[in-house]
């Protein structure tokens, strides 16, 4: 059973509240340059109940925030992201990115940020954001195999 599973209602709303208010700290400040105290600062949280929700310290919450992320840019994506089988629902996705992230306050993907900041750090930190990179990417590979099984793409594209 993970952490995040073993919580009551109440701490996992904390939990989740933490985590959310941290993933926009680190998304405008970077992970090297976000310390606990910055995210017990920005959150209302003290070390101590930081550490009771990710007892492994900031590694623990970092994957954390590298999941909640991922969710958070799929979600932004949807539901244009799970039917991509025609270039008006193609253009639909790309109209729900652009407009999504234009309405942001830091521009750019924040599991790209993610990645290129951790990338040359921490190898399992790496490894795990480029894994949702992946991931993702996979969406895409599936829009494209529909188009190419409707004969809207030639076979080699």
């Amino acid at each position: 059973m993970t952490r995040s599973t073993s919580l009551t209602p109440k701490g996992a709303a904390t939990r989740a509240r933490i985590v959310a208010a941290a993933a926009d700290l680190v998304l405008a400040r970077g992970v090297g340059r976000t310390s606990l105290d910055d995210i017990g600062a920005g959150t209302g949280t003290g070390k101590g109940q930081l550490f009771h929700y990710f007892p492994g310290g900031k590694g623990e919450l970092v994957r954390a925030l590298a999941d909640f992320q991922y969710e958070r840019v799929l979600d932004a994506q949807r539901p244009w992201l799970d039917t991509l089988d025609s270039w008006e629902a193609w253009e639909r996705w790309r109209d729900s990115v652009l407009a999504h992230y234009g309405s942001q306050p830091h521009w750019g993907c924040p599991i790209g940020a993610l990645a290129s900041e951790l990338a040359g750090r921490d190898p399992s930190h790496g490894a795990e954001v480029a894994a949702h990179m992946d991931r993702w990417r996979g969406y895409l590979r599936a829009g494209i195999e529909r188009m190419r099984a409707a004969g809207a793409l030639r076979d080699d594209t």
